[in-house]
């Protein structure tokens, strides 16, 4: 049995979309015995349900052109009780940004580079451009397309998990 964590913080309701889209379709790739999906708050995962995992996906607002502080709590608290243990376990990463999204994908590659976790598909950035203050605290509705292709991360990290191939 394989475990893939999907962890995510969500104000606005965007990357919740994206999250959940991601572990209905990993859901949707296998039966219950060979794979579980854990869909969790950032602020309700601890250590001990990343080390119980055998691949991640790690989905994020960018704030402030940053990960959002939740999430980024969620790395601190986590990071090191989970050093040098999670070596070569596969990754990937969401971000639901207002802008473009690069700078907060890439501190979750950073901090996934820290912890010797294995990118295994290209960090998904869906843009929302809300560039004004009624907008960014707006509550979010992602297009069809994009969650196709949260949809897509998700199934994907979930195959690769019960094949073998991470």
């Amino acid at each position: 049995m394989k475990t893939l964590l999907i962890v995510y913080h969500s104000v606005t309701g965007g990357t919740q979309q994206m999250a959940e889209a991601a572990a209905a379709a990993a859901q949707a790739q296998g039966n219950a015995s060979a794979l579980t999906v854990k869909l969790q708050r950032a602020h309700e995962t601890h250590p001990a349900d990343v080390l119980a995992a055998d691949g991640y996906l790690f989905a994020t607002p960018e704030n402030l052109a940053a990960i959002a502080g939740l999430m980024k709590d969620f790395f601190d608290r986590c990071y090191y009780p989970a050093l040098d243990r999670l070596n070569g376990r596969p990754y990937a990463a969401m971000i639901c940004a207002g802008s473009d999204g690069q700078n907060a994908l890439r501190q979750v590659e950073r901090i996934a580079t820290g912890w010797r976790l294995k990118p295994v598909a290209d960090g998904l950035i869906v843009c929302t451009h809300a560039q004004t203050p009624e907008r960014i605290l707006a509550p979010k509705i992602i297009g069809a397309d994009d969650l196709a292709r949260c949809a897509e991360l998700g199934a994907g990290l979930a195959a690769g998990l019960m094949l073998g191939v991470f």
